[in-house]
C-alpha cells in the first residue's frame, strides 16, 4: 500500500479519485481494489458504509470488462478508490464515475 500512494498515478472524476499502480507482486486476480470514504467528511459510520457499498457494487459489476481490458498488459494492478465529495451521491452517478475512471486508467496505461 505504501508503494501505491508513493509511486502511483491518480485520476479524478468527481466525486471519486482513483490512485493506481502496477505491481510486481503476484496477486490471485488481475487487480486488487480498496475503497475509502473519509471520516472527516462523513461523521456517521452508516453514511461511510453506504458510500463504500455503492462503490464496491459499481466496481463488482464492471470489473469483468476491466479485467478483460487489463489482460494484454500481463501485469497486476493495485487500485484505491477515494470518495472526495462532501455530500452523498446516488448509485447511478457513482457507477458512471467508476466506469470513466477504469476506462481512463487503462487508456493512460496504453500511452505510458
Amino acid at each position: 500500500m505504501k508503494l501505491l500512494f508513493e509511486k502511483g498515478k491518480s485520476l479524478v472524476v468527481f466525486p471519486i479519485k482513483l490512485t493506481f499502480c502496477f505491481t510486481p507482486v503476484n496477486l490471485k486476480f488481475p487487480a486488487q481494489a480498496m475503497f475509502v470514504v473519509p471520516k472527516r467528511s462523513f461523521k456517521k459510520a452508516h453514511d461511510r458504509n453506504k458510500l463504500k457499498r455503492r462503490m464496491r457494487e459499481a466496481y463488482r459489476l464492471n470489473k469483468k470488462t476491466f479485467y478483460n481490458d487489463l489482460v494484454p498488459f500481463q501485469t497486476k494492478m493495485i487500485l484505491a478508490f477515494l470518495y472526495i465529495g462532501k455530500k452523498s451521491e446516488d448509485y447511478t452517478s457513482i457507477e458512471s464515475c467508476m466506469q470513466k475512471l477504469m476506462k481512463n486508467c487503462l487508456s493512460e496505461n496504453k500511452t505510458s
